[in-house]
């Protein structure tokens, strides 16, 4: 393939979007430590420097993967119906079931967050830093709004707590879920051990639900 430089805005919004649609095809066939510039660069047909020009780094094109992964996961949330006016405990455990089963669902939004504090937000610089809080904080407000319409009892505060307990959850949980052929071994050697093994989408609504139940109590 002959490189040819994107000179308007639209070509280069056509390449970014062409880099970052190879990426999420890649993480779909391999975990986010798989991923490396070099292939993404191959996949895409061009040069690594090439695709330097559009993206700083492979982690600030994961970054950018990431925030649209969560803005697609938000509005599959926003079409789900609201729960009837049950008691608030049982709408707290429909909420959780909700968050839990549809992370699940996600395998590569589950893997990205899983890598976003320890991965992916090193090697980038204070601008693109910037740029990825700032849609955080966004997705941030909207999940808490989401949570105050399934729980209008919680307040604003409350529903952020529960909003950021569900996410740490399911950042750590993505990463225990997935253990080694070692450790699938040994779990099957022993049902003892085996009940050790960890369950993404139980454990995330587990800790949802308790947290719910939690801070509705305190209402």
């Amino acid at each position: 393939m002959t490189f040819q430089r994107a000179r308007t805005d639209e070509q280069r919004s056509l390449r970014r979007r062409q880099i970052l649609d190879t990426a999420a095809a890649m993480l779909t066939e391999m975990p986010v430590a798989g991923l490396s510039l070099n292939e993404l660069s191959r996949r895409v047909g061009l040069a690594k420097a090439n695709v330097l020009r559009y993206f700083e780094s492979r982690e600030a094109v994961l970054l950018d993967l990431l925030g649209a992964e969560v803005a697609d996961w938000i509005a599959d949330l926003e079409r789900a119906p609201l729960p009837g006016p049950g008691v608030p405990q049982e709408r707290g455990d429909l909420l959780a079931d909700l968050l839990a089963s549809s992370m699940a669902r996600r395998p590569v939004l589950c893997d990205l967050l899983g890598a976003q504090g320890a991965v992916l937000e090193q090697n980038i610089s204070t601008e693109v830093a910037i740029q990825h809080k700032r849609r955080a904080m966004k997705s941030l407000r909207a999940l808490t709004a989401l949570t105050r319409r399934h729980l209008p009892e919680l307040t604003d505060d409350d529903a952020a707590s529960l909003t950021a307990t569900t996410l740490l959850m399911a950042m750590s949980a993505w990463q225990c879920s997935r253990p080694s052929p070692a450790m699938l071994a040994a779990y099957a050697s022993d049902p003892e051990l085996a009940a050790m093994r960890l369950e993404f989408t139980d454990a995330v609504r587990r800790a949802t639900a308790v947290t719910a139940s939690g801070l509705l109590a305190r209402q």
